[in-house]
Order: structure tokens, then sequence, then C-alpha cells
């Protein structure tokens, strides 16, 4: 049964300008320790970190909108063949545990020309 479905599109431009602006307390704020490890090794660090920026949005979007969860508790991580995933700490950790026991997060990524996009798909049973 699908628990929730969220999308989120994010202009690339907006977020290397809070790069720009606001630096690590920015990224530091937003991102995981492993978010912003992965996204300094891309050639464009801002496309990756606009993307990993929808799909938090996103995820709380398919979560509740009304669930109080900090964007740094959601993680974007890779699995070995290349595909998405979401990872969850802290609060949204344990409330999805709780809510959802058995839940299963679908995430899908991309971006083009100048913006990112997430789709989040959260399957209950």
């Amino acid at each position: 049964m699908i628990h929730g479905i969220g999308i989120d599109i994010v202009d690339v431009k907006r977020i290397e300008q809070a790069v720009r602006r606001w630096g690590g307390r920015f990224v530091e704020r937003v991102f995981t320790p492993e978010e912003i490890e992965y996204c300094l090794g891309r050639v464009n660090p801002y496309d990756s970190y606009a993307a990993r920026f929808a799909a938090k949005e996103a995820f709380i979007k398919a979560l509740d909108p009304g669930v109080p969860v900090f964007l740094r508790e959601i993680g974007v991580v890779r699995a070995a063949s290349g595909r998405p995933g979401i990872r969850l700490y802290g609060n949204a950790e344990e409330y999805f545990a709780t809510a959802l026991r058995n839940g299963r997060i679908h995430l899908s990524l991309s971006h083009d020309r100048g913006c990112s996009i997430a789709s989040v798909v959260i399957e209950a049973d």
C-alpha cells in the first residue's frame, strides 16, 4: 500500500548561491557528511547538492509535511549498483520506524538544464 508520494524540483543556481553565500554553515546544516563527501567528489557539486535537497523535500512531502523532520536527518545514499536511496537518522528514523514499521522508501533523481528533481514513494504494509 502506498503511504505517500512526494516530488520536488530545485533550481541548481539557487543551491549554488546558498552554498557560496553561507558556505559550510548551509552545507553542514542541510547535508550529511556522506552527502557532502559525495557532492564534493563530483565535477559539478551543485547539481548533486540540488538533487539531494530535492530528495529531502520530496521525502518530507511523501511522509507527511506536518511531521517535524530536519533536512539533515534525511540522507541520500547510493547502493553498490548506483541506485539512489534514502537513509534516515535521528527523529526521522524513529518516527518512520514507529509509524511505518516495515515501510520502504523508493527514490528517483534526475537533473537537466539547471534543475534537479526528485520523486519519493513511501510504501507501507
